[in-house]
């Protein structure tokens, strides 16, 4: 991979994270178009969301240091709970890691084939949450800190099912809690911050795994185009989320399911 490939595709993680169009998918389209290959792509995935994270605990720094502050008092209280009901929406995430990890390396080595398809079951998501969730935007909600354990478990589920390239992570995660009644201003949030400890953990991995001389994470990129995609994805990630956040928030998700359906039915035809 040359550096100018590591630069606009870092630049695609960044600007697309934060929305519900799927950067994973936008990635392997991005790749296809700049003939990238294939070897090390899941690598380089992995550390450019590794990069949008980093801008994500910029952006949420006081909401996260909160929730520490919160968490070492020691006793059941608001934070604890919330933190709590993050741990509880990665163990599924965790689960397909851990058992189909490479399965999921072949899906992203295996160009744009079934990009298409999960964009359309993204753009579905996004429809049915405006649908289900219009009738539930005023309502009060009961449970704490706006989110029950159970939809903290079904919307764990909705981000494991989303590692699939096209599926997008942030929309089947705010689709999936909307639906089960979380609303769109506590949703939005904890979808963003709900990603955070997967990915560092995987990165984590990566870095043991160098370190005792297991796969290098940098295998088939080269540590130019790495360091180069990280430093794009960053800066783009944090202005994108600084904007985006509020535009998730507010704005019908149907135009992002619109624009889901119009990139599926491009790579349908020309792919």
């Amino acid at each position: 991979m040359d550096w100018w490939q590591a630069l606009l595709l870092g630049i695609v993680q960044g600007l697309t994270e934060f929305l519900p169009v799927s950067s994973s998918g936008h990635l392997v389209v991005a790749g296809e178009l700049l003939s990238v290959d294939p070897e090390g792509f899941l690598d380089f995935t992995v550390a450019v969301h590794f990069a949008t994270v980093l801008s994500t605990l910029v952006v949420f720094r006081k909401e996260i240091a909160d929730l520490f502050k919160g968490l070492f008092r020691f006793r059941y209280n608001d934070q604890t709970d919330y933190v709590c009901k993050i741990l509880v929406s990665m163990i599924p995430v965790a689960v397909v890691g851990f058992f189909f990890k490479d399965w999921i390396e072949s899906l992203f080595g295996g160009g744009t084939g079934i990009v298409p398809w999960c964009l359309v079951v993204t753009a579905l998501l996004l429809f049915l949450s405006e649908i289900v969730g219009r009738s539930r935007a005023d309502a009060v909600c009961p449970h704490r800190n706006g989110i029950s354990y159970p939809q903290a478990i079904v919307v764990g589920f909705a981000q494991a099912l989303a590692v699939l390239p096209g599926l997008s992570r942030s929309g089947t995660t705010i689709a999936t809690g909307l639906m089960s009644g979380v609303r769109r201003d506590g949703i939005a949030r904890f979808s963003f911050l709900m990603v955070l400890v997967p990915i560092v953990g995987e990165q984590g991995l990566n870095l043991v795994k160098s370190l005792s001389g297991g796969v290098p994470s940098v295998s088939g990129v080269g540590i130019a185009a790495l360091l180069t995609g990280f430093a794009a994805a960053f800066f783009s990630g944090l202005f994108a989320c600084r904007v985006m956040i509020n535009l998730v928030s507010r704005v019908k998700l149907g135009w992002f399911a619109l624009y889901c359906l119009a990139v599926a039915a491009l790579l349908f035809v020309f792919a």
